[in-house]
């Protein structure tokens, strides 16, 4: 039988996605491409947004249009927090939440035998331990994989559902980890990213065991993490999904800078320049401390990539605010700015504060703030050039006669090249800024 797959979302979803498409090939199901005709569709959902629950709702329809017999499944955060209004489209015929990724492939099985609706979903405070979904052995991509470690959040952020749609903080074995970084490192996968919904939680839950290695390392949290893989053999980099500056500061990070195979970028979202947003929001930092964590990054290395998340017409923010915004853009020089309008989500905090801002207003804002951004990537760039940078690019796809890849910094690159130099790294000086990254030289031995 073919199954077709519809990912929305995080680095995590699409983690979770791959780890799916295992299951069902080893059970001897066809993967197909999305477009295509399938006897199953399983939509992996998002609920960041009311966007992204719209998006998860429109292709439910596609799909079902596409092949009125197929079975169609929906999982994911938009299913674990709004069930019934998933259940209510005919369209549907299983509802799983997160904590049932791992055994959606039973519940169809299930439903072709008696083609009856199903939901299957535990609520949050369930959602005890870590579930791990087997050792990911392959990608889409030839050249990335994402390495799940973590699960949950419980920092519970004024405008995020996610700590209602991922439940508490579960943290993967270290042992479970290194295996599939090897797995996948042996397969030829040049580039691990380490991924989760907070991957600064790593371990910090109670009981979470610690191996006794750890003992001796003194050392704990991602940081172990990264160490036992730097210390893997191979010709491959570890790259950092993301940080929340809620739960690290300076002291944490400059831990991580020892590890040579590690990325010299970090996502680092701050999501208001406002510290009085910033505490609405139940962000626990400031201006200053995220400044400073700029600062140990780029002291180590002056060309260190930072991008960032930030949210626009949070409930209150004023003129005052944005411009706080706008200040910490061009004080830190993000490489890359993600700009989000601020998306009211029933069961929040922040979905009962007075002062909801006008859609017009945040309209505005949203412009303003991904031109700032752009601003500051060219800024960026250009001191990249100046500074005469010379980069490890891998090299991954054509485009229009060039070859194109991302450096240890994330920047997108260009150069002239051949297919020889796909899938592999190369030194490559930066020249100048060109489309969204900037134009490379290789330098060959």
């Amino acid at each position: 039988m073919k199954v077709a797959f519809h990912t929305l979302g995080c680095k995590v979803n699409q983690y979770e996605t791959e780890a799916m498409k295992e299951q069902f090939l080893q059970a001897g199901y066809e993967i197909v491409e999305e477009e295509e005709p399938a006897d199953i569709y399983i939509i992996n959902t998002c609920t960041v947004t009311n966007l992204a629950d719209r998006k998860s709702r429109q292709y439910i329809r596609r799909m079902k249009k596409q092949c009125p017999e197929a079975v169609v499944a929906v999982t994911g955060c938009y299913a674990q927090v709004r069930s019934e209004e998933l259940t209510s489209m005919e369209e549907v015929d299983i509802v799983t939440g997160t904590g049932e990724k791992q055994t959606l492939l039973g519940y169809i099985e299930e439903f072709q035998k008696n083609r009856e609706r199903q939901q299957h979903i535990r609520r949050y405070e369930e959602l005890g331990t870590y579930e791990d979904q087997g050792i990911i052995t392959s990608m889409e991509s030839r050249t990335r994989a994402y390495i799940k470690i973590q699960e949950g959040c419980n920092r519970f952020c004024a405008y995020c559902l996610i700590p209602f749609a991922r439940g508490q903080v579960r943290s993967r074995k270290p042992e479970e980890i290194v295996e599939e970084a090897r797995t996948l490192i042996n397969a030829g996968f040049k580039e691990l990213i380490l991924t989760g919904i907070n991957t600064a939680l790593y371990g910090t839950e109670d009981g979470f065991s610690w191996p006794k290695a750890q003992e001796e390392d003194d050392i704990n949290g991602i940081q172990l993490i990264i160490k036992r893989i730097n210390q893997l053999e191979g010709d491959f980099r570890i790259r950092l999904s993301s940080l929340e500056p809620t739960v690290i500061d300076a002291d944490y990070v400059k831990r991580l800078l020892p590890y040579e195979k590690l990325c010299p970028h970090l996502h680092l979202s701050i999501q208001s320049g406002s510290n009085r947003i910033l505490k609405l929001m139940n962000r626990h930092y400031d201006r200053q401390e995220y400044l400073q964590i700029v600062k140990t990054l780029k002291d180590f290395d002056p060309g260190y990539g930072i991008t960032t998340d930030i949210i626009v017409g949070f409930p209150g923010e004023t003129e005052e605010d944005f411009q706080d915004s706008l200040d910490m853009i061009e004080r830190v020089g993000f490489c890359k700015v993600h700009g989000f309008r601020y998306s009211k989500r029933q069961g929040t905090a922040a979905a009962d504060m007075k002062e909801q801002i006008d859609g017009q207003v945040k309209n505005q804002r949203i412009d303003r703030l991904l031109e700032a951004g752009e601003r500051a990537a060219q800024t960026y760039f250009a001191g990249c050039a100046k500074r005469k940078e010379v980069r490890t690019v891998l090299f991954e796809e054509e485009e229009d006669g060039l070859i194109t890849g991302y450096s240890e910094t994330y920047v997108k690159v260009y150069a002239q090249g051949s297919r020889q130099d796909l899938n592999q790294f190369r030194k490559v000086k930066l020249l100048e800024s060109y489309r969204d990254g900037m134009k490379g030289e290789i330098l060959y031995e």
